[in-house]
């Protein structure tokens, strides 16, 4: 991968809320960042593509700057599927920024199609941004799922690189229930968990505070509360269920969908 991060726009508020988070991320890189717009034809034009899509790229791009004027900005506007698109920008970005939600249509960004199947196919993590979502650092801390899953694993070094980037602190979370440990050990159980998720970590970010958070209640319920109070969410597009590879795990659709900040979907990819 190079040094590099993609922002998908529409020209909707939320598109332009990803290329603040966008600019953001990639200053705190020393990145470049790549604006593109991938339009789909309707119908046979004479100009292809749409002269209209050209002034969107370049107003997102323009705003890109104002938001971060120590990012190189390029645009592009390429005709093809949003998803295939932005999946073969992935392969050679370090992160990938989409709006949770965009105009709809064929061209939108809309959750169900361009952030979900993304986060499936991504050669790199995935940042969604909601409108109103705090775009650049704050104070709060990196919040990290964890489950134990080979996705979740991979995220932590997403986690621990993104804390580095923001000065936070990172907090791990694990979500457990009564009856994962019939004799009343779930919560020893779900640290040593954590535990065992983080060793080793420190010892290349030895400037990242970590905190274990093992939490009683549904995954879903626990990383939302969370995500009041955190800068960003990172979480594995697959946990312990369901076939992996062939849909996202349904508690990170649901972050997606309804967090409070924005969240990092990060893929396993070997």
């Amino acid at each position: 991968m190079g040094n590099l991060v993609v922002v998908g726009v529409d020209g909707s508020a939320t598109s332009l809320a990803a290329v603040e988070a966008a600019a953001a991320a990639a200053s705190r890189r020393g990145a470049e960042l790549r604006v593109v717009h991938a339009e789909v034809p309707v119908k046979p034009r004479l100009a292809v593509p749409d002269p209209a899509a050209r002034t969107l790229v370049h107003e997102a791009a323009e705003h890109a700057v104002r938001f971060a004027p120590d990012v190189v900005v390029t645009r592009s506007v390429v005709t093809g599927d949003v998803v295939n698109v932005l999946e073969i920008e992935s392969r050679s970005a370090d992160l990938i920024v989409v709006g949770s939600r965009g105009m709809g249509g064929i061209a939108g960004l809309l959750l169900g199609s361009t952030p979900v199947s993304l986060a499936t196919r991504s050669h790199c993590p995935v940042m969604t941004v909601r409108e109103g979502h705090p775009t650049s650092a704050g104070t709060g801390p990196v919040v990290l799922a964890l489950d134990g899953s080979p996705d979740s694993d991979e995220a932590v070094d997403v986690a621990f690189a993104e804390a580095a980037q923001r000065h936070s602190d990172l907090v791990a979370l694990h979500a457990w229930q009564p009856d994962d440990a019939p004799d009343g050990t779930a919560p020893e159980i779900a640290d040593r968990m954590l535990a065992k998720s983080l060793a080793g970590r420190s010892d290349t970010h030895p400037d990242v505070t970590t905190r274990r958070r093992p939490v009683e209640g549904q995954a879903r319920d626990a990383l939302l509360d969370a995500s009041r109070t955190a800068q960003l969410l990172v979480v594995g597009a697959r946990g312990r269920g369901g076939l992996a590879g062939l849909l996202l795990g349904s508690v990170s659709q649901t972050v997606m969908t309804r967090a409070h900040c924005p969240v990092v979907t990060v893929r396993r990819t070997a």
